[in-house]
């Protein structure tokens, strides 16, 4: 579900600049069938994960940056919202999740933000990434 997904954790980082902090989906942890995934499983899913949470947005993002106007086409994405991003982009941080183990920490990235790929309009937990 969602909050597995993307649990509640404190980045200890907000963006500056033009920059758009985003927290990447975690990886399942077991199938539907009841089968556990391996560590090194969940490590290459996470690594090829193309989608995340916007978690905090910089104060000159989604704006010119000659006259600080905002886009004509507006923001591209609001804090809350799942969007595709770069999978092999982004300056990317781990932060242990309270009461999880330590191979399953939260992963955080921080993206320009024209780097941005998509909002997600779907349900963020069925889109994959193609290796």
């Amino acid at each position: 579900d969602i909050a597995e997904a993307f649990p509640l954790v404190d980045p200890g980082a907000i963006p500056l600049g033009a920059r758009v902090l985003v927290q990447m989906r975690l990886a399942k942890k077991k199938l539907s069938s009841g089968l556990y995934l391996p560590p090194e499983t969940r490590d290459t899913e996470r690594a090829q994960n193309p989608v995340g949470k916007v978690v905090a947005i910089g104060p000159l993002a989604f704006k010119k940056r000659d006259t600080m106007e905002a886009w004509p086409e507006g923001a591209w994405a609001q804090v809350g919202e799942y969007v595709r991003v770069p999978k092999w982009g982004g300056d990317r941080w781990e932060v242990a999740v309270p009461g999880e183990p330590d191979e399953d920490p939260a992963l955080f990235a921080v993206f320009n933000d024209h780097e941005i790929i998509a909002r997600v309009t779907c349900d963020p937990l069925t889109m994959r990434a193609f290796v």
